[in-house]
């Protein structure tokens, strides 16, 4: 299956819509999980960008 958007903007739209769900709740577990859920997808872009980026690290796969 080939996906029409990168995985890096299906995280990003994820976490734009917790946020949004988010912002209609109230305080509380549900928020908190939408509010972490944004947080951890924003988080793996962060990451993915991270690793892919030139002169960055690689593991030593020795």
């Amino acid at each position: 299956m080939k996906h029409q958007v990168s995985f890096e903007d299906r995280l990003l739209q994820s976490a734009q819509d917790a946020r949004e769900k988010a912002a209609r709740l109230p305080p509380g577990a549900a928020r908190d999980r939408l509010l972490s859920k944004a947080r951890q997808n924003e988080a793996a872009v962060n990451i993915d960008r991270w690793i892919s980026a030139p002169g960055s690290p690689r593991p030593d796969r020795s």
